[in-house]
C-alpha cells in the first residue's frame, strides 16, 4: 500500500520540479517568478490537506465498522466542501491575484509580478478540480486502494511533462505554457480519480450539503492538521518572501532548492497515509487488534528513519553535483 501511495505524493512535487527544470533552461526571470507563483498555487493548496486527512480517516473508520452507506454520505459531503472551497479559491485568484503577488514580491518587481500573475491566473482554473480530486484520492486511500489514484497521477505527470516540453521549449510560451500544462494535467487527474471512485461502487459525482453537526465532526478531525499545515505554509512563504527581497537571481536559486526540498519531504507522507488507512480498523474496527497496531507503528517509524536519512543524502548531493540540471544560468547555479 505504501509503495503506490508514495507515487501519489511524489507526483505533485514532481510536476513543480518539471516546471522548474524546463523554465530554468529558458529564462532566469521566469524561473524567479515561479517562486511567488507556486506559493500562490501549490503552497496554498497544502492548507486544504485537512480535507484529505478528514476524508481518509472518516472513510476508513466507517468501512472498518462495515457501514458503506455512511462512507458514501461522508464522501459526498466532503466533495461538496471541496468544490465550495475550490470555487472560492478560483474567485480569490481572479480578484486578488495581482494585489497578493504585488504585496508579496514588492511593487518594484513589475516583470516578476506580471509573469507570476500569468502563471497563477492560468493555474487558478484548476482549483475546483484540484480540491475535489484531493477528496476523491483520499477516499480511495481510505478504502486501501492506492493503485487507482496512482494511475491518475501518473497520467497527469506524463501530460504535464510532455506539455511543458512542447509548450515551453518547442512553442516558446514560457511560464504560461508551464501553467497550461500543469492546469490541464490536474483536471485530467481529478476526473480519473472520480472515475476510479465510481468503479469502486461509490457515487463520485454526488454532492451533499453538510449539516452543522457534520461540519463540527470534520473540524474536530481536521483542525490540528489545518493549524500544522497553515504554519508550514506560512514558514515556506516567508522564506520565498525573504528570497524575493534579495533579487531575481537569488529567488531563482531559491525556487530550485525549495522544489528539491519538496521532492524529498513527501517521502514520509505515504507512511502517514498508511497509518491513517490501517490504524482505524486495528483500533476501532470489528477485528480490533492493538498488538498489530503497535507493530505497524514501530515498522512505520523505522522505515521513516531510514527513508529520511536516504532522501536527505540524495537531496544534498544532487544540487551540489548537478545544479545545471535545473538551470543554465551560471549566476543561478552559483546560488544553488
Amino acid at each position: 500500500f505504501a509503495g503506490p501511495a508514495l507515487g501519489l505524493w511524489i507526483c505533485g512535487p514532481l510536476m513543480s520540479l518539471i516546471d522548474t527544470m524546463v523554465i530554468g533552461q529558458t529564462s532566469s526571470l521566469q524561473l524567479a517568478a515561479l517562486g511567488p507563483g507556486t506559493v500562490f498555487c501549490d503552497y496554498l493548496c497544502y492548507i486544504f490537506m485537512f480535507l484529505s486527512v478528514a476524508t481518509s480517516n472518516m472513510v476508513a473508520t466507517s468501512l472498518a465498522n462495515k457501514d458503506e452507506e455512511l462512507a458514501q454520505h461522508q464522501v459526498s459531503t466532503l466533495l461538496f466542501i471541496a468544490l465550495t472551497f475550490g470555487i472560492g479559491m478560483f474567485l480569490f485568484t481572479k480578484i486578488f491575484g495581482v494585489q497578493v503577488l504585488t504585496a508579496f514580491t514588492g511593487s518594484k518587481n513589475h516583470e516578476i509580478i506580471s509573469a507570476a500573475n500569468t502563471y497563477a491566473q492560468i493555474r487558478g482554473f484548476a482549483w475546483p478540480a484540484v480540491l475535489v480530486g484531493l477528496v476523491a484520492q483520499s477516499a480511495s486511500l481510505g478504502m486501501k486502494d492506492a493503485w487507482g489514484p496512482l494511475k491518475a497521477l501518473a497520467a497527469a505527470s506524463v501530460i504535464n511533462g510532455v506539455g511543458d516540453i512542447f509548450l515551453c521549449s518547442v512553442c516558446g510560451y514560457g511560464i504560461a505554457g508551464a501553467a497550461w500544462a500543469t492546469m490541464v494535467s490536474q483536471i485530467v487527474a481529478a476526473f480519473m480519480m472520480m472515475q476510479n471512485l465510481n468503479s469502486r461502487g461509490f457515487r463520485a459525482f454526488s454532492f451533499t450539503i453538510p449539516s452543522t453537526r457534520e461540519l463540527l465532526q470534520i473540524f474536530e478531525i481536521a483542525a490540528p492538521v489545518f493549524v500544522t499545515m497553515t504554519s508550514k505554509v506560512a514558514f515556506y512563504a516567508l522564506l520565498t518572501y525573504s528570497a524575493t527581497s534579495m533579487g531575481a537571481i537569488t529567488l531563482a536559486g531559491h525556487q530550485v532548492m525549495v522544489n528539491i526540498l519538496c521532492m524529498c519531504t513527501v517521502w514520509g507522507e505515504p507512511l502517514s497515509q498508511t497509518a491513517q488507512s490501517f490504524m482505524p480498523e486495528m483500533i476501532y474496527g470489528a477485528n480490533r487488534n492493538l498488538m498489530k497496531a503497535r507493530m505497524l507503528l514501530k515498522s512505520l517509524v523505522m522505515i521513516g528513519a531510514i527513508a529520511g536519512l536516504t532522501v536527505g543524502t540524495v537531496g544534498t548531493i544532487v544540487p551540489w553535483l548537478f545544479p545545471s540540471l535545473f538551470t543554465n544560468d551560471l549566476l543561478v547555479v552559483q546560488q544553488v
